[in-house]
């Protein structure tokens, strides 16, 4: 094998016992926990926002951010449950670039899977202790939730993994609502299959143990656009499209029906600023279908405290060194015209 076996890495058990979860904590999540997962069984008409920076580099500016939306969701919070991006490790398309905090939790220095284990928790833990907010992290490595699995009330599939057994077969085991994303290439035949998957029991091998899931009723469908065969993107969030998933959600027999309309990625051709429009065409469209109404629970939204983008070395703080991401200033007036259109 090309493999060197650089060191033993802590089990998520002896990492969980060193940086642990506080009885007020894990009520605290506990209570979101119930929250969240009454506005995905239709028990609740809050709308749900899984919002923030496309990729946490840093944890001062991150945790910057969510003090910011802390203070929002006080003031909205008659309408809207925020569930803040902490997304600690990325997808890269050919395999190259940024891989998150997890990898490198100072991005620019070494890859250092131990330090990036340990800041990912720590910043989970910093968002949970002092604002009140369980997260919402990416789960590109199955076999690494269990590090964050006692601080997540929100988990995203990536359009990359969606189709993978590992992840599926995971989701399946998981309690908090999992997001299955549409995959690149735009077949939503995939993305209502790996629900299926997700909400049915399996046994499987996971982390050198035999394991078997009950399922996941939480499991759901978000739509983020695709690329079609000539590399053109192609968006999947307008009212037709809405309707076309009901339509297949109605024939499929699966619990919970919902999705989450990522406002981002393909649906924006990764134009940042496309995010207020498509939000509120989203909006509007609930508001137009009851059905839709009744299917869409909220939006995923990538925002930071700088408009933009910027690459790894030019430390302008609070702004994204990954996909370009949404304002403050924005962002906050964004929240704002919904909470007002709902």
């Amino acid at each position: 094998m090309n493999l060197e076996f650089a060191r033993k890495l802590p089990i998520p058990k002896e990492v969980k016992q060193m940086y642990p979860v506080s009885d007020e904590m894990a009520a605290v999540k506990a209570e979101r926990d119930s929250e969240i997962a009454k506005v995905f069984r239709g028990e609740s008409d809050k709308f749900l926002l899984v919002i923030g920076p496309c990729s946490a580099d840093s944890k001062e500016p991150v945790l910057e951010y969510i003090g910011r939306l802390r203070t929002l969701q006080d003031k909205v919070g008659d309408k809207i449950l925020m569930i803040p991006r902490i997304y600690t490790n990325k997808p890269r398309t050919t395999g190259a670039g940024y891989k998150g905090m997890l990898h490198q939790p100072n991005p620019d220095a070494r890859p250092d899977m131990l330090k990036g284990i340990i800041s990912i928790r720590d910043l989970h833990l910093s968002a949970l202790r002092d604002y009140g907010f369980s997260c919402a992290d990416e789960m590109l490595y199955p076999e690494n939730h269990r590090y964050l699995s006692d601080l997540l009330s929100y988990v995203a599939v990536g359009a990359r993994s969606v189709e993978n057994q590992q992840h599926r077969l995971t989701a399946s085991g998981l309690n908090e609502p999992v997001g299955m994303k549409n995959p690149t290439g735009g077949d939503l035949s995939i993305m209502m299959n790996s629900i299926t998957a997700a909400q049915s029991g399996h046994t499987f091998l996971y982390r050198g143990w035999e394991v078997h899931s009950t399922g996941n009723p939480l499991a759901h469908a978000i739509l983020r656009g695709y690329v079609d065969y000539s590399g053109r993107n192609i968006s999947n969030y307008h009212y037709e499209d809405l309707v076309h998933v009901n339509e297949m959600y109605m024939s499929s027999g699966l619990k919970n029906p919902a999705v989450i309309v990522d406002t981002n990625h393909a649906n924006s051709s990764k134009n940042c600023f496309e995010q207020v429009r498509i939000a509120n065409d989203v909006v509007y469209s609930r508001n137009k279908n009851p059905d839709i109404k009744k299917l869409v629970k909220g939006l995923m939204i990538e925002s930071y405290l700088e408009d933009g983008s910027q690459k790894i070395g030019e430390h302008v703080y609070g702004k994204s060194i990954t996909d370009p991401c949404l304002g403050w200033e924005k962002t906050e007036a964004l929240i704002y015209e919904i909470a007002d259109r709902l």
